[in-house]
């Protein structure tokens, strides 16, 4: 078997080139690497590609957005499974070949993800429950997980932090997640009308609505560093950020649910304002 991995990148070509790196003592013969170039700098991959010529480079002149960019990768790859990778993440054990070997002995799952940690060895929350109510106070980055992490609505929602054995979840985070080629094409793939954030969630949710697991494997991990190309377009990325949630929440949500739409959107809009303000601040 093969796997593709998919990279989709934002003027982040230091981290992307760490990434190359690092993959290339886990790669198979026939593996394939596809890295998508939003708003392509040619001299900055000129130089990328020219150290990684198995890799294949697709510039675009514009920035599609990060579901347009997966989907475009995934139609210049052949290979049964696809590896989403983002290019600021750091590949450091067998990941491709136990996430395969996961989805060979194990056909009812959809996603599988690895373990993702921080730059300092702590364990990033790559697998989550679907968002709700609760996650407004149980969220990554609410101000009660970071000042109380073991809280009850974190520990519900951000999940298998601990974990030792594969854990179900409802959600694996994009940073770095596999899905069979077959699973990807039945739903459609990644839905572009997400720009940036959420779209991981809502391909999640696609592929439990079909019947299929998403489970992460913490027995591999990546590095994941997080954030450097939203740093490029700061005030863009929060908006993106605010715009896909509330397109998460009205695509997946119920008649009473839709109901308190306005309710939601005028909490993601004050969230929204508030970080805009705190980042213009910085």
């Amino acid at each position: 078997m093969s796997v593709a991995v998919l990279i989709v990148n934002y003027q982040s070509y230091a981290e992307l080139a760490r990434a190359l790196d690092s993959l290339e003592r886990f790669l198979g013969p026939d593996d394939e690497v596809v890295v998508v170039d939003q708003a392509s700098r040619p001299e900055r991959l000129e130089a990328i590609g020219a150290r990684h010529p198995r890799v294949s480079l697709l510039p675009l002149p514009d920035n599609r957005g990060f579901a347009a960019g997966v989907n475009l990768a995934a139609r210049h790859s052949a290979s049964p499974y696809l590896l989403l990778m983002n290019p600021d993440a750091v590949m450091e054990g067998p990941v491709l070949r136990v996430l395969e070997a996961w989805f060979e002995a194990h056909p009812d799952t959809g996603v599988a993800g690895p373990r993702v940690l921080d730059a300092d060895g702590s364990v990033q929350p790559s697998a989550r429950r679907f968002p709700g109510w609760s996650a407004a106070l149980g969220g990554r980055s609410t101000w009660l997980t970071a000042r109380f992490p073991r809280n009850p609505w974190t520990r519900r929602h951000l999940i298998g932090r601990d974990a030792s054995d594969p854990v179900d979840a409802d959600w694996i985070a994009g940073s770095c997640l596999m899905t069979p080629r077959r699973v990807f094409e039945r739903t459609g793939g990644f839905d572009e009308s997400f720009f940036l954030y959420w779209e991981d969630a809502d391909y999640c949710q696609r592929v439990a609505d079909l019947g299929l697991r998403r489970v992460l494997v913490p027995t591999v991990h990546v590095r994941h560093a997080g954030g450097r190309s939203a740093q490029y377009a700061r005030p863009a990325a929060i908006r993106a950020w605010h715009a896909s949630a509330y397109r998460m929440y009205w695509k997946h949500a119920g008649p009473l649910s839709r109901l308190a739409a306005p309710l939601a959107a005028a909490a993601l809009w004050l969230r929204c304002e508030w970080l805009l303000r705190r980042a213009a601040r910085h």
